[in-house]
């Protein structure tokens, strides 16, 4: 499917976190019913949603938001974080993908 692809991070110790990545038009977050499912059945995971809306700013949500974001949109969900312009890509890598001593 076009769009943007996902992404697949693994911290030093070895844990996987996946990111949905998306772009936020109005306050709709186009998620399928396959990418809710996948989160839902992975709340226990690190698995992030990562959008940009139309102001540039990168909200990251815990997938487990997933359901809340595609039926509700993104102004009914309460993001962890949200990055604006200059992104301070560390500070985004240390929430989605934490880097834990060996």
């Amino acid at each position: 499917m076009p769009g943007i692809p996902d992404a697949l991070f693994c911290s030093e110790s070895g844990v996987f976190s996946f990111v949905e990545l998306k772009i936020v038009r109005g306050s709709k977050v186009e998620l399928s019913p396959h990418q809710v499912s996948f989160h839902s059945r992975h709340a226990h995971a690190p698995c992030w949603i990562a959008t940009r809306s139309r102001d540039l700013a990168i909200r990251v949500y815990h997938g487990s938001n997933a359901v809340d974001l595609r039926l509700d949109g993104a102004s009914a969900v309460s993001p962890l974080a949200v990055f604006t312009e200059p992104y301070d890509w560390g500070e985004f890598f240390a929430l989605i993908c934490p880097i834990e001593p060996v």
